[in-house]
């Protein structure tokens, strides 16, 4: 394992919304769900790959003349970049003067990550913080994120996880061993609906769920709230029942937002929430109260 390397898209310092204190959040690469209003669209693919910003490009042309596979062509007097084509070599990136062309993902060792979320120990010790494992679904990369976990519960390090629970039970029942806090998504409460939104059942889901209460984890449900997927009033009491069947007591909130949007056009994928309009926590009010009249702890 030490040998071993992940994909990983971001390093995010100093976090505050992803578990108790300040947190070092890495995220890995990959996810078998397909949400169209994903925020990280870069991290959909487990392998690494280029993104192209025409309007930092000055049309130098060094990335055509550089590109073995042809994925660059003259369009206008303009480089014009066919994602389907790149072979990620990426000696377009490294030639672009004006950081046009970016890699996302980068395949780092398990000692590098590790040493990365260290420098940050004494904020951790100070705030009560520690590491979150994000993505993408980091369940995608799980011998490596188990190493990487614990490597830091060695640390004596607080370690928390954003999951949407879908993977193998048995690896999930490993993953989880070294983990404090699960900040465990629901996507939807309908099966077929869900496949719908997600493109997979929840059924692995929701049995990975009794596993980690089972094993008396602390549990953190968190409802991504889309319009017209699942923000109606009904669909609140819908997610009631369907928490109430696990026994779990606490909810958080995530209204959805547009912050995703400009990385679809520069990984040159549809984006099929472009002319939905963001939600604020006013805006969930109501939404909020659904769940607090049945008994639960509902939080933004």
């Amino acid at each position: 394992m030490e040998n071993s390397t992940g994909c990983i898209f971001n390093i995010q310092k100093f976090s505050l919304q992803d578990g108790p204190g300040i947190r070092t959040v890495v995220f890995f690469k990959g996810c078998p769900l397909r949400c169209g209003w994903c925020s990280n669209p870069e991290s959909q693919y487990s392998r690494q790959e280029i993104t192209f910003d025409a309007v930092k490009c000055v049309s130098c042309l060094a990335c055509v003349v550089e590109c073995p596979a042809g994925a660059i062509t003259v369009q206008n007097n303009k480089p014009a970049f066919h994602q389907d084509a790149c072979q990620t070599c990426l000696g377009c990136v490294e030639i672009c003067p004006a950081g046009a062309l970016e890699m996302q993902g980068e395949n780092m060792c398990l000692q590098k990550v590790k040493r990365e979320v260290m420098k940050d120990l004494p904020f951790y010790k100070e705030s009560g913080g520690g590491v979150t494992l994000s993505g993408g679904e980091v369940l995608q990369q799980a011998q490596f994120a188990t190493a990487l976990l614990k490597e830091l519960k060695q640390e004596g390090i607080h370690t928390a996880c954003e999951t949407s629970g879908y993977a193998d039970k048995r690896v999930f029942s490993e993953f989880i061993e070294s983990i404090d806090l699960l900040l465990f998504d629901l996507k939807h409460y309908d099966r077929v609906k869900h496949l719908q939104a997600t493109n997979v059942y929840p059924d692995e889901i929701w049995s990975n769920l009794q596993v980690a209460i089972a094993a008396e984890k602390q549990i953190l449900l968190r409802i991504p709230v889309i319009p017209g997927v699942n923000d109606a009033l009904a669909d609140a009491q819908g997610f009631c029942d369907l928490i109430k069947t696990f026994g779990l007591k606490k909810v958080q909130l995530l209204p959805f937002h547009q912050f995703g949007q400009n990385k679809y056009s520069l990984l040159q994928r549809m984006y099929m929430f472009e002319h939905k309009h963001g939600l604020y926590e006013d805006d969930l009010l109501p939404y909020c109260d659904v769940f607090l009249k049945n008994g639960l702890s509902c939080t933004f």
